[in-house]
């Protein structure tokens, strides 16, 4: 049974484009993007010979062969920065439309947190001098303009996240061993595509 193929986010790729041709442009330049001197990060777009691969998340990313487990780990990112200190600040671009004030306190954001934290890590492995603190730069769409206009209009914020990658070697390690193993691993209450499955065996009884 194959799974379910995710939603297009149609709207999150246009932003994600856009947003990557604006850092873009100063990063030719060699420039601090406005956001940045808003919000007080002392660094650039970081220009590399690699860029446009490290951001194909479908055919290339940053990629590192873990020896220990022979898996290779791949990520593709959005944005690398750098810093006065020369050390890469990992950027993740992230677009939604909610009320009120956006941040990273959703327990279901963990997986935000996580995929920094590979991302991190995937540098680290590749020999470059990696910042604690990456950044998410949140786009959260105005739904409460009086008219549209043909235009959304999005409210920019970029919050700071300090990374802990402590925890991807292990992960790895037990990733190996649930492929290796005999055993089915008891699956998650919470796993959409679990109870996908359930539901399709109970209609085919």
């Amino acid at each position: 049974m194959g799974r379910p193929p995710g939603f297009p986010f149609n709207l999150n790729s246009a932003v994600d484009a856009l947003l990557k041709k604006e850092f873009d442009i100063h990063r030719a330049r060699k420039t601090s993007h406005p956001l940045m001197k808003e919000y007080g990060i002392d660094a650039i777009p970081f220009e590399h010979e690699k860029i446009e691969e490290w951001r194909d998340s479908l055919r290339r990313g940053i990629r590192y062969l873990h020896e220990k487990t022979n898996l290779l780990v791949t990520g593709g990112v959005d944005d690398v920065w750098v810093n006065t200190a020369g050390e890469l600040i990992v950027v993740d671009y992230k677009a939604t439309s909610k009320n009120g004030e956006v941040s990273l306190d959703a327990k279901w954001q963990i997986g935000y947190k996580r995929q920094m934290e590979v991302y991190q890590w995937l540098f680290r492995q590749n020999g470059f001098t990696v910042a604690k603190t990456g950044y998410f730069v949140y786009c959260n769409g105005d739904a409460d303009k009086e008219a549209f206009d043909g235009k959304l209009e999005f409210d920019i914020k970029v919050l700071p996240y300090e990374g802990n990658d402590s925890w991807v070697e292990t992960a790895l390690t037990n990733a190996l061993e649930c492929l290796m193993s005999n055993e089915t691993p008891r699956s998650s209450d919470d796993c959409d595509y679990c109870r996908y499955v359930v539901a399709v065996n109970e209609a085919e009884k």
